[in-house]
């Protein structure tokens, strides 16, 4: 009988790893709705449901109270898959408190969850003495079962009332980081794009300026290589679907395609490539109650400067020309 190798049986966590990753907000989801509606229209265990909804509704504030992190819920082989690295220019001191903006959102945002909900790119050693954050949309929060588990990793709702918890309920050495393109940023998920949807994003430059916060620029390098994707002939039937479904829910559909479970299969996996975060220094804005759109657009151009040199810094070496600039949408 023969036994799988101890790099055969790596490579399958790791792709385990990945894989749970990707699709657990579509198989969590789906299940979640369609247990409970068997439960309420074909069976006598409705009361289940019930206890569920309660429980959902108690416990509706905690991603906006800093959310409930499980410490041992750390996937440790998630990082290797891509050799995923986290890099900083700057110390960070944690006696005070940041906000992150990391670029580009990619298809499935897989630096963010690497770097910042597991350790295995070492984020306390990066940045000893801060605790990282994740900032996503509230409508994750809205499912039962699922929203634990976005919350198990140090995820929390990127809502207003949250932020503001975060920043002046936690003490120091916090780090809340917020991919700011979202959603809208996937269909510019291409090989080879550098497109990101920042020039209306001003609500997290409004937010640290209330708080008086650092933000701080980051750029992944890689995030959009993982990924094929079918681009629909502009204005046709396929195209305005996409565009009329992100209106209301604010997530794009795309048409993407990338390996399988074995290197040069076609399936559900992302292609197994480096991908490095480069986080940039720190830009200190001062701290204004209500701050004026003039002042808020002054912060956002700022911003957007201080990460136009963070990507020219480094473009280079990670398969870029020196003519490749960032293109802000």
């Amino acid at each position: 009988m023969l036994l799988p190798s101890k790099k055969d049986l790596k490579t399958t966590l790791e792709v385990f790893a990945v894989f749970q990753w990707a699709l657990s907000a579509f198989l969590i989801g789906s299940t979640v709705l369609f247990v409970n509606l068997y439960l309420v229209v074909f069976t006598s265990y409705w009361p289940v449901t019930v206890v569920i909804l309660t429980w959902l509704a108690l416990d509706w504030k905690t991603p906006e109270r800093g959310g409930c992190r499980w410490a041992y819920v750390r996937w440790k082989r998630y990082c290797d898959y891509f050799s995923l690295k986290l890099l900083k220019t700057h110390d960070l001191s944690p006696n005070h408190n940041y906000i992150l903006a990391c670029h580009p959102h990619g298809l499935m945002s897989h630096a963010y969850f690497g770097h910042f909900g597991t350790e295995t790119s070492g984020f306390s050693k990066i940045f000893p003495g801060i605790t990282p954050y994740g900032l996503t949309l509230g409508t994750f929060f809205w499912l039962p079962f699922l929203r634990d588990y976005i919350m198990a990793v140090g995820t929390c709702s990127v809502s207003r009332s949250s932020i503001d918890f975060l920043l002046t309920k936690r003490g120091a050495g916090n780090m809340l980081i917020v991919v700011v393109g979202g959603l809208a940023e996937c269909r510019y998920s291409l090989p080879g794009s550098t497109t990101l949807v920042l020039k209306n994003r001003t609500g997290f430059v409004r937010m640290a300026l209330r708080h008086g916060m650092c933000l701080i620029p980051a750029y992944t390098f890689g995030e959009t290589e993982l990924y094929n994707q079918h681009i629909f002939t502009p204005g046709g039937f396929i195209n305005s679907f996409q565009n009329w479904s992100q209106r209301p829910v604010h997530i794009y559909p795309c048409a993407f395609y990338r390996r399988g479970f074995t290197e040069n299969s076609w399936g559900l996996l992302p292609y197994a490539r480096p991908v490095t975060t480069i986080v940039g220094k720190p830009l200190p804005l001062p701290q204004t109650e209500n701050p004026s759109q003039e002042t808020v657009a002054k912060y956002h151009t700022l911003y957007i400067n201080a990460l136009h040199k963070l990507f020219d810094q480094h473009k280079t070496k990670y398969g870029f020309s020196e003519t490749q600039k960032l293109v802000i949408v």
